[in-house]
């Protein structure tokens, strides 16, 4: 076990973080995805967010979460998981993070990890992921969280921790449980934006694509990367995008409004695509927005810029409900027909032919014939084409 521990620690050394780009004063403006910061303004907008934040900033017992790591775990230094320390000490100093958070590894076999804490943040991974992943895949995690410090994230992962928790223990607020049940899932679906962006800061630190996607890998399918294909995966998730039909679409945000993440295979897909991008490469060129420069950001630029990629996703997304609201956003008509043709299977080609979209109507009254240029409302019109 000693041999292979001072491997793993050679392993290390021959990879140093002078090799890889350091982003000095990098916003985090730079990585964040569009979604996260509409996301969060969106949260903070929320009726009765305000009350909640600082009645549990002044409740919850950060000191006490602190000591639990520390009396309960074992924190990551010189001394303990040295291998882990010089990747968070190195995600640090790519992304110009002044004070290294403490870091501690938890007794789990499920593979997780998060930044937690109010006034400063925690770092913690479980044994689960430590044993799961490989040196470079660890250094993107270990990367995705200094970018959720660096984010400001932690504040607002950690009430969300202890609103899902406590929930029946702060039914007390004056806002009642429907309230705090609103106010978690619009949190889970501003988390679920955040970790898009805290991959992004992964592959930023780690700066290797491929160890960013067996990571990903990894964790959706365990330790068996001999097994797994990163295309094949990635097809998975175009796949999902595409899936079925407008029912399937409505699954799926029933399936992901209880989950605190992104489903995996969207993550990868996610970040894959951001790598190819220009932005990716101007900011490993050296362009990237700096700290010094947030106090002068536009709010309105950053909503402009929300809103476009808003745009973006629903123009290129190949989700049938996405569909369906870009052809009503492009002046698509008969939206109740789209609907009912959408969940009930039928295409809109035969209607365009000429025959009955709906059997019921045709029947009480005899057969007319009808002009071939004439089409019936239904699958006709922009939406088709």
């Amino acid at each position: 076990m000693t041999e292979r521990s001072h491997e793993s620690h050679e392993s290390h050394e021959s990879v140093p973080s002078r090799q890889r780009r350091r982003f000095a004063g990098i916003s985090s403006r730079a990585y964040e995805h569009p979604a996260d910061r509409s996301a969060l303004v969106a949260l903070r907008k929320l009726t009765g967010f305000d009350t909640v934040f600082k009645t549990l900033s002044g409740l919850l017992p950060e000191r006490s979460l602190r000591l639990l790591f520390l009396s309960d775990s074992v924190r990551v230094s010189d001394a303990q998981f040295t291998h882990l320390n010089d990747m968070l000490r190195d995600a640090c100093y790519i992304l110009d993070l002044e004070k290294v958070p403490p870091m501690y590894v938890n007794q789990d076999p499920q593979p997780n990890a998060m930044c937690i804490g109010l006034d400063e943040p925690i770092i913690v991974v479980t044994t689960g992921l430590v044993e799961l992943l490989d040196e470079e895949e660890m250094r993107a995690v270990i990367g995705h969280e200094v970018g959720h410090a660096l984010s400001g994230h932690a504040v607002y992962r950690t009430i969300l921790l202890f609103l899902t928790n406590i929930a029946l223990k702060v039914a007390w607020i004056p806002l009642g449980n429907v309230a705090i049940m609103a106010i978690v899932t619009a949190l889970r679906e501003w988390f679920r934006k955040s970790e898009l962006s805290a991959d992004r800061a992964g592959l930023l630190v780690g700066q290797d694509l491929q160890a960013s996607m067996r990571g990903l890998m990894k964790i959706a399918g365990g330790n068996h990367l001999h097994e797994m294909n990163v295309d094949a995966f990635l097809a998975q998730a175009d796949e999902y995008e595409k899936g079925g039909d407008l029912r399937d679409s409505v699954l799926k945000i029933l399936n992901l409004l209880p989950r605190s993440h992104p489903f995996t295979t969207v993550r990868a897909a996610e970040l894959k695509k951001w790598s190819e991008t220009r932005d990716y490469q101007r900011i490993m060129d050296g362009h990237y927005p700096r700290r010094d420069e947030d106090k002068d950001t536009s709010v309105t630029d950053s909503f402009r810029e929300s809103a476009a990629h808003y745009a973006d996703t629903v123009r290129s997304s190949k989700d049938p409900l996405m569909k369906l609201v870009g052809d009503i956003a492009g002046g698509a008509g008969d939206l109740g027909g789209k609907l009912r043709d959408k969940f009930t299977g039928q295409g809109g080609g035969s209607a365009g032919k000429g025959g009955a979209t709906d059997g019921s109507t045709d029947s009480a009254r005899p057969e007319e014939p009808r002009d071939p240029e004439e089409g019936p409302g239904t699958g006709s019109g922009p939406a088709g084409s």
